[in-house]
């Protein structure tokens, strides 16, 4: 059992809830408190904070089919906007410590494979409409059901993997681990720092954010995670000051010329529901929103999973609490990004952060997003924590998320080995629903093949069939002549 599971998991009476606010969230109930709600909520921030530099760089540098581009400050606000409105929202009704905005893959593909075929309108108008036809999944049911028919094993090992891959992400964002750019001249596909050795300040302050993190987390001090991003931040301030470092990376650690700046909110409302049906093919609009919708779907459902056993919430079948209304939250981001020019905006993993500094309820997401909130008038300032300071926490709570895999039970072929893909393939392929799809395939095909396809929810061969449609999307393609 993790650390973070065991704030909750102890033994012993429910304290009663202190006021009317407790009693909303259940923080007493949970075996957290208003403290712990705090600093998760400010971990949680921190360790996301930089998808307010990354989005604008991602959407702000890709050209429509027209050659139009969109505008940085305003793709800022728009990020801004949509993580504070969703995150406490997503709070207040589905009341777990789990923090949206945009995600990252998925703007990827807005912006280098739906807007190049369509205008920014068209393009921002399907991430709308896979954002309404995920709620239409939740409203019928099908969604939740979907997660209810997985095995726990293999809700564990998503966990375990998603540990993991939060982890590879720490390091990488960090400078840790980079890709050697000749990749494809040698069988090493990364290697350690920038050029196979440790170099710089900016490694310098991440191995040191790691030992304080680890330190603080095994003497078990409070606000550990916090503490650390905290430090770190202020030593990089220092160390930039002095040598005026320019390889920091997205967010340069240095004191803001200015800490207000005024939002700008152009972009809101720019959308065309339909539009994308009048620049490319109908077979080609209905694959790319049917991509969309899978990877949203599963790497929601992965992060939900795995947060929320991580913070000790899942009961004993392995549910999450208020699932519906999560979910259903969860596609109203979609809707909210598309609608905000801003791409589609879900649950993130980085949420699991918060988790380790103490988070059990919603109450952290006001604080998470109060801080988005800010952003739109203080971005000046709350983006000035270097990614070196915030990827420890990631490491550190990677390590956290690993400690369920002792619950899987290694020795049962049919659930080891589905197990083990969904771990593995998720950090080697940087995607949570690339391993979720493994894990069901495997877990259906050896099922079939041990006499036991009776076992087998219908719901995970449904599943199954769409992930092999999702992994042979290309040669789909060409089949049917959209490449």
């Amino acid at each position: 059992m993790s650390e973070a599971q065991k704030v909750t998991d102890r033994p012993g009476a429910v304290p009663p809830p202190v006021n009317s606010v407790d009693r909303f969230f259940r923080i007493s109930e949970r075996g957290s408190t208003f403290g712990r709600e705090i600093r998760g909520g400010f971990a949680t921030f921190f360790t996301m904070a930089y998808i307010l530099v990354l989005n604008p760089i991602i959407l702000g540098s890709a050209k429509d089919k027209f050659g139009h581009q969109l505008d940085a400050v305003q793709l800022t606000t728009a990020t801004a906007l949509v993580a504070a409105v969703m995150t406490i929202i997503m709070g207040l009704g589905g009341n777990l410590p789990l923090a949206l905005a945009a995600g990252l893959g998925l703007n990827a593909v807005v912006a280098f494979q739906i807007a190049p075929l369509m205008s920014w309108d068209d393009a921002m108008g399907l991430i709308v409409l896979e954002g309404l036809l995920i709620c239409v999944l939740v409203v019928t049911g099908l969604r939740e059901a979907v997660m209810h028919a997985i095995p726990q094993p293999l809700k564990q090992a998503i966990s375990v993997g998603i540990g993991l891959f939060i982890a590879f992400i720490g390091f990488v964002d960090a400078g840790f681990v980079s890709r050697i750019p000749d990749a494809a001249n040698t069988t090493v596909p990364v290697q350690l720092g920038g050029s196979g050795t440790l170099t710089g300040w900016p490694i310098l302050v991440f191995c040191l954010g790691v030992l304080l993190t680890i330190g603080l987390l095994a003497r078990k001090v409070k606000g550990a995670i916090l503490i650390s991003i905290v430090t770190m931040t202020l030593v990089a301030i220092v160390i930039n000051s002095v040598a005026d470092i320019k390889t920091w990376g997205l967010t340069t650690p240095a004191w803001p010329d200015k800490l207000v700046d005024a939002p700008d909110f152009g972009l809101i409302g720019h959308f065309s529901l339909f539009g994308a049906f009048g620049e490319a093919s109908v077979i080609t609009v209905v694959l790319l929103v049917f991509t969309l919708i899978l990877s949203d779907f599963f790497d929601t459902m992965g992060t939900v999973v795995g947060i929320s056993a991580e913070a000790g919430l899942l009961d004993e079948q392995g549910k999450v609490p208020n699932l519906g209304r999560v979910l259903l939250i969860d596609g109203a981001a979609a809707v909210a990004g598309g609608a905000a020019s801003a791409s589609s905006a879900t649950s993130y993993i980085e949420s699991a952060a918060g988790v380790g500094e103490g988070s059990r309820t919603g109450f952290s997401n006001l604080v998470t997003g109060g801080l988005f909130g800010l952003a739109l008038f203080l971005t000046p300032l709350l983006t000035i924590v270097p990614l070196q300071a915030a990827a420890p926490a990631l490491v550190a709570v990677g390590f956290l998320m690993m400690t369920q895999v002792k619950h899987i039970d290694w020795d049962r072929y049919d659930i080891a080995i589905p197990a083990f893909l969904t771990i593995a393939v998720m950090p080697f392929t940087y995607s949570i629903t690339n391993g979720i799809g493994a894990g069901f395939l495997a877990y259906v095909l050896i099922k079939t093949v041990l006499g036991k396809a009776k076992e087998v929810h219908w719901l995970l061969w449904g599943t199954s069939v769409l992930f092999l449609v999702y992994f042979a999307i290309d040669p789909i393609e060409q089949v049917l002549g959209v490449k």
